[in-house]
């Protein structure tokens, strides 16, 4: 396989991929790194849990980055819901939650952060270069939940069941890239948003929803309405997850991790229809709106489902203009799929973008009914076929060769594998790297 490589890395690059010479073969990479280490947490009575960071939500590499690293980023940080409190803090539900529906957060001054990881020929990886994601004033950015009174949201609590400020400034950051100025986009889960953010961290614009503006004032960053408002029915916790950008940097490309709650959360759980966007940096506005039909959920061959709402979408990789591969998954199945734009719909500021319309995108499966048209799709992995794979895979990157790196969620220790990198050669052809 004839291979282009990032000038002053060829050697390198070659040596980390010695062990998967056979395209499809896959490598391993895992952490010893003390940077990975987050807290201990325990509560009166229950037991000692150790949390780790939970580095693998979203991930990128620039074409001309040392070949062997790429960004990551974290999410909202340590996070659980009231069933889940026995088994994490060794305690009854009720002493936490107390009978209230509420998410706990054990460790609530953690600040979402982007991370640089380094692989190395040894299987392990490095973390360096840590950025806290700030506002404007310095301060760093909770993972809390946004005070929302157009979408839906959570009551946080902390690991003894004390109640939680909510901030307008928190972020849930789900996916990144870097652009060749320096300054990242993030996807962003809780509002759901798309970020603007500075070489150092620093929030330069949150973009929202149109008419949720009024639920992020006092924000210590620029807010601005440029999402269409539909976006505010997202189900809870099924926000923006993703994330990338055209290899000429014009174009960012966003995707719902799931279908909308449009109009209701039953129409959620039966939708196949998510929504990819596509925004143009240029003129500063969406350009692009397409349909994206997820899978059947009985085909995620680790973990089949019944339930039409058990895969989502949690990161997007452009492989070039209009080309995309697109991370759909379960819980314990990953699958990755190559998107292409050319033929689908655009419904941006159709219909479909209007609250009032009915029957709505999201209880119409059948596409062909309405004269509409997805994007098509084309399988290129599916980590039923590697069981070295970690659950939860969420962060894509191309890395100097143009192999694909993918990095799971691991939760921050609470749930899930612990955090891997896994390499693979040959899988798609990005137009640049």
């Amino acid at each position: 396989m004839k291979r282009t490589f990032a000038a002053g890395v060829a050697g390198f690059a070659a040596f980390l991929l010695a062990s998967s010479a056979m395209a499809g073969e896959a490598k391993v990479f895992e952490t010893k790194s003390a940077i990975n280490n987050l807290s201990t947490v325990m509560v009166e009575g229950g037991k000692a849990r150790d949390l780790t960071v939970g580095l693998g939500s979203g991930a990128y590499r620039r074409p001309g980055d040392p070949a062997n690293m790429f960004y990551a980023v974290s999410d909202r940080g340590p996070n659980f819901v009231c069933g889940d409190v026995q088994d994490v803090l060794g305690v009854s539900e009720d002493v936490v939650c107390k009978g209230k529906k509420v998410r706990i957060y054990p460790t609530p001054d953690y600040s979402p952060s982007i991370y640089t990881i380094f692989l190395n020929g040894d299987g392990s990886f490095d973390i360096k270069d840590v950025i806290t994601i700030k506002d404007q004033k310095g301060v760093p950015l909770t993972g809390l939940t946004n005070k929302l009174t157009v979408a839906k949201t959570e009551k946080p609590v902390d690991a003894n069941g004390n109640a939680l400020e909510q901030s307008v400034s928190s972020i849930d950051a789900e996916g990144i890239i870097r652009l060749s100025d320096g300054s990242y986009w993030i996807g962003e889960e809780n509002g759901p948003s798309v970020l603007h953010v500075a070489a150092d961290g620093t929030v330069i614009e949150r973009i929202v929803p149109a008419g949720s503006e009024k639920d992020f004032e006092g924000a210590a960053y620029k807010i601005t309405g440029g999402l269409p408002a539909i976006l505010v029915t997202r189900q809870t916790n099924r926000g923006i997850e993703s994330m990338a950008v055209s290899p000429d940097e014009t174009k960012l490309y966003f995707m719902v991790q799931n279908p909308l709650a449009n109009p209701n959360a039953d129409a959620y759980k039966a939708a196949k229809n998510t929504r990819l966007f596509v925004y143009d940096r240029v003129a500063q506005k969406l350009a692009g709106e397409y349909i994206y039909q997820l899978d059947d959920p009985q085909t995620f061959r680790n973990d089949p489902s019944k339930k039409q709402n058990a895969p989502r979408i949690s990161e997007v990789l452009a492989l070039g203009n209009d080309r995309l591969l697109v991370l759909e998954r379960t819980d314990k199945t990953t699958k990755l799929h190559e998107v292409k734009l050319d033929g689908a719909t655009n419904i941006l500021a159709s219909r479909w973008d209007d609250m009032s319309t009915s029957p709505t995108l999201e209880q119409e499966n059948d596409l062909s009914r309405i004269d509409l048209v997805a994007v098509s799709k084309t399988l290129r992995f599916d980590s039923a076929d590697y069981p070295e794979a970690p659950n939860k895979l969420e962060g894509l990157a191309i890395m100097g060769d143009g192999a694909l790196a993918m990095i799971n969620d691991n939760d921050f220790g609470i749930k899930g594998d612990p955090t891997k990198v896994i390499l693979i050669d040959g899988l798609v052809q990005a137009d640049k790297f």
